[in-house]
């Protein structure tokens, strides 16, 4: 049960008289309301109110069913199927509209930036309080007088969505204000204002505010009439005060758990993320799995790599370029140098954390063809590639935050346009590496595809895709990647990424790796 639930259960058993003890000492409600009757038809012999002509007693009968009697007309009938739940004895049943003087519209003028008195407004109704924010002005004199607010007085919200037309607050004179048109004044008569104002914020009086509300077009309605028809169970006024004072030594609780629910929501959302990078960290520190001397070392895996874009050059499928690579190693002062031809460079600062002795530290670019894809005009995909049969097109939209990729998403590349397209090829890697999504969008491929200039490939050589695709999620990796950004729009050129290092195991070590990572994300779903 969440901090809002809570408190809605509170509200509900306060108007069912279950949350404060009943008084058998109290005189009952019937004197409260014979009271308020009494007041309205003084008002209404004085002129200061019109007489109701709805105005009605509720009963019950010796056979114990609710009844309504009409007074103007005599009429009687059992509203049985009205009664919501059943109220202590003392309480009665009565309509809104016995409780308050006749409901008021507020102004229908319009306001201006500055002035006199504040308008308040359908977003100043806040949890059943006014929240004078945003505030609009009113310079009309005869508005200002008519439509002036007294402590106590209830706003509703008689037009907005259909979740939250009803709104009910209560004003408690913070300063002078009057309200506007989609508001309904409810004043009420002798009844305590506090105990109407959580009474109508209840679910009961929100599920009555449902059943009764007009569906606009965009917007829902309910009149005065259909709010001043509400069913009230009214308890003695020693009692409101009680409920009212219950309430609100209850409410500093409800709040603090209701923060601290939302925390642990968070908390529940965060946590298998937080683990997983845990996880992902320590995989590529070597702290995941043991490391075993007869697997071999990751200098000989660069070896073969080597040997494999050797091959690849000879075949035409990869620049001689590719060819250049450094050697990364510890020398005999323990400090880390790279060898780039007859240079010998110190890069110990470059180097985040130590791994173990089989395994290298190496550039990106000498474990994988690295490369983006080839953007397309909205002109041209409209009248090329759209709807066509094809080899699938993505772009940086087609790959979502939870390493999925949307492959039929309507733009497809006809063989005969082929050539001038890069290919990503199956068991790649895909990743944004521009805009606000840079670094954040990472999938791999299960075929081949054409691919979008946003989105950076990553074929790695002799069979180590799926390592390196857990490591471009990894912490270190994303760090890295984020020391390299430039731009308003924040991205990473491909030059960049070829250059960041990548702490690399023996293929064997690898493979153990990425099961036992697989095996622990499972247990995490």
């Amino acid at each position: 049960m969440n901090g809002k639930q809570l408190k809605n259960s509170i509200l509900q058993w306060a108007i069912q008289g279950k949350l404060v003890p009943q008084d058998p000492n109290d005189e009952p409600a019937s004197v409260l309301l014979e009271k308020i009757r009494t007041e309205k038809a003084r008002l209404v012999k004085e002129g200061k109110i019109k007489k109701d002509k709805n105005e009605s007693f509720i009963f019950r009968g010796d056979d114990n069913s609710y009844y309504e009697k009409f007074l103007a007309t005599g009429e009687v009938k059992c509203i049985d199927e009205e009664i919501p739940f059943e109220i202590p004895q003392g309480w009665e049943w009565c309509r809104l509209s016995l409780l308050i003087y006749p409901p008021k519209y507020g102004t229908s003028k319009k306001s201006v930036p500055s002035g006199l008195l504040p308008v308040l407004r359908m977003g100043n109704i806040q949890d059943g309080e006014i929240v004078f924010d945003k505030l609009v002005y009113s310079n009309d004199l005869d508005d200002n007088k008519k439509l002036l607010l007294q402590y106590g007085d209830l706003l509703f919200n008689r037009t907005n969505s259909a979740e939250l037309v009803g709104k009910t607050a209560i004003f408690r004179g913070q300063r002078n204000a009057i309200f506007a048109g989609y508001l309904i004044l409810l004043r009420p008569i002798f009844i305590n204002s506090e105990y109407l104002n959580l009474l109508l914020n209840t679910p009961y009086a929100r599920d009555y505010c449902n059943e009764v509300k007009t569906i606009g077009v965009q917007q829902c309605n309910i009149n005065a009439e259909k709010i001043s028809n509400l069913l009230i169970p009214v308890p003695n006024l020693h009692e409101t005060v009680a409920i009212v004072e219950k309430v609100k030594n209850i409410a500093l609780p409800i709040i603090k758990y209701g923060e601290f629910y939302q925390k642990l929501k968070h908390l529940n959302r965060e946590l298998p993320i937080i683990i997983r990078k845990s996880i992902l960290q320590e995989a590529i520190q070597g702290k995941l799995v043991p490391q075993i001397a007869e697997e071999g070392t990751a200098r000989e895996l660069l070896e073969q790599i080597k040997t494999e874009k050797e091959k690849l050059v000879r075949e035409g499928k990869l620049k001689k370029s590719a060819l250049t690579d450094s050697v990364i190693f510890r020398g005999d002062d323990n400090k880390y140098y790279e060898q780039v031809g007859k240079k010998c460079l110190d890069i110990t600062e470059q180097i985040p954390f130590e791994t173990p002795k089989n395994w290298v530290w190496t550039r990106l670019s000498h474990i994988a063809n690295i490369y983006t894809g080839n953007s397309i005009s909205e002109t041209e995909k409209k009248s090329k590639f759209t709807d066509v049969i094809g080899r699938y097109y993505i772009g940086t939209k087609d790959v979502d935050f939870n390493n999925r990729i949307i492959y039929d998403n309507g733009i497809a590349i006809p063989k005969q346009y082929e050539p001038d397209f890069r290919l990503a090829p199956n068991n790649s890697i895909l990743m944004c590496i521009e805009g606000g999504s840079a670094g954040r969008k990472i999938a791999i491929l299960n075929q081949d595809v054409c691919f979008g200039n946003k989105l950076c490939c990553f074929s790695p050589f002799v069979g180590i895709g799926k390592y390196m695709y857990y490591y471009l999620q990894s912490p270190s990796f994303f760090e890295l990647f984020n020391l390299n950004k430039t731009g308003i729009i924040g991205g990473v050129s491909i030059a960049k990424v070829k250059e960041i290092l990548i702490p690399l195991p023996p293929i064997k070590e690898q493979q153990r790796i990425v099961a036992q990572i697989e095996k622990l994300f499972e247990q995490l779903r």
